[in-house]
């Protein structure tokens, strides 16, 4: 981050120091809860940042145009068609959402982002925040949402429950979206099955199971290259970002948590890569469902929640192979939020 320009919104800072490394994650709860920083200093290294920093900058009215480190995708995860959709189980209602990012034809990465949230608890290394959405923008949602970050020895555990606050059922969907970095050497891993290929306005067109050379993630690409926007299928749920220059591994995992935190969990299946064709950046974006699942057959990936009911998607960052995190040792993490079942659909 620039040391020179006064941020746009308070970040509140968290710190964790090791053996071999310290790490600071900086926050922006009043920012749609957004991730501002994350800053990893080891011996023998210069400072990297693990996350894309924030300027500091801040676009009312143009939310896109923020350089965010990451955020919070709630209550669903990239683009709806359509202008709505429909509720079979509310006697087949349309619930309409318009458009929310100067340039977007669709609403995109649901409304979570797009409000400030309050920090609830916090220590040296720790920070829980909350936000309470009721229709925002005129969408149907009405929900509380609860973000938990943790650092830790090798890395951070993060979770993100929606709970479902509204009288009728409604099906939600949720994400994270960090910006990582990446130059002509770093590489992505992961093991997957398929990937949604795209019209040109990235709704879903067709499922494949076959690869171009340079999209298959189970041997491995580059991160930088031609575009690629596009939501894989079949994710074991561990995913790998190497840097050789920085000697450097960055693994991602996502795990489940049990009923007694969530009522629902979000299962490892979809995970969305955004590789643009130019750019020091790209995006590693664990999510519930595939883009535009309120119009693919049967909602996959999205949760149908009555009133009271909740979803978590849980995940762990783990740097330079250091110590496993296991999310299941740190269930306080996870406020509220579990049953879950391997979905194996496209």
């Amino acid at each position: 981050m620039n040391p020179f320009v006064q941020p746009a919104h308070e970040i509140v800072w968290l710190e964790h120091q090791s053996a071999a490394s310290q790490h600071k994650l900086g926050l922006v709860p009043a920012m749609g809860g957004s991730v501002a920083a994350w800053q990893l200093q080891r011996d023998g290294f210069a400072p990297f940042d693990l996350f894309r920093a924030w300027d500091g900058a801040d676009y009312p009215g143009d939310p896109l145009r923020i350089v965010r480190a990451s955020y919070p995708l709630a209550p669903w995860s990239n683009r709806i068609s359509g202008g709505g959709f429909v509720v079979a189980e509310d006697g087949d209602k349309f619930h309409a959402i318009t458009p929310n990012a100067a340039g977007m034809p669709y609403p995109i990465h649901g409304d979570a982002w797009q409000q400030p949230w309050q920090v609830t608890q916090q220590d040296a290394a720790a920070l829980d925040m909350r936000l309470e959405s009721k229709h925002f923008n005129g969408n149907p949602h009405h929900y509380r949402a609860a973000q938990s970050f943790k650092l830790l020895d090798a890395g951070m555990a993060q979770s993100l429950t929606v709970t479902h606050l509204g009288e009728a059922p409604l099906p939600y969907g949720l994400g994270l979206h960090p910006w990582l970095p990446r130059n002509e050497q770093t590489t992505l891993q992961a093991k997957v099955g398929g990937v949604w290929l795209s019209h040109s306005d990235c709704l879903p067109k067709e499922h494949t199971t076959d690869f171009l050379p340079s999209w298959d993630l189970n041997t491995g690409i580059s991160a930088a290259g031609s575009l690629i926007d596009n939501c894989l299928t079949g994710w074991d749920g561990t995913a790998r970002v190497t840097w050789p220059d920085q000697e450097l591994k960055l693994t991602l995992s996502q795990s489940t948590v049990g009923a007694e935190v969530s009522t629902h969990s979000v299962s490892p299946n979809y995970l969305l890569i955004f590789r643009k064709a130019t750019g020091d950046h790209f995006c590693l974006e664990s999510v519930s469902h595939p883009i535009d699942a309120f119009h693919l057959p049967n909602q996959p990936g999205l949760q149908l929640l009555q009133k009271g009911e909740s979803l978590t998607l849980a995940v762990s960052w783990r740097f330079d192979g250091g110590a496993a995190l296991n999310a299941e040792t740190d269930l306080t993490l996870f406020p509220a939020s579990g049953q879950s079942t391997r979905s194996t659909r496209p």
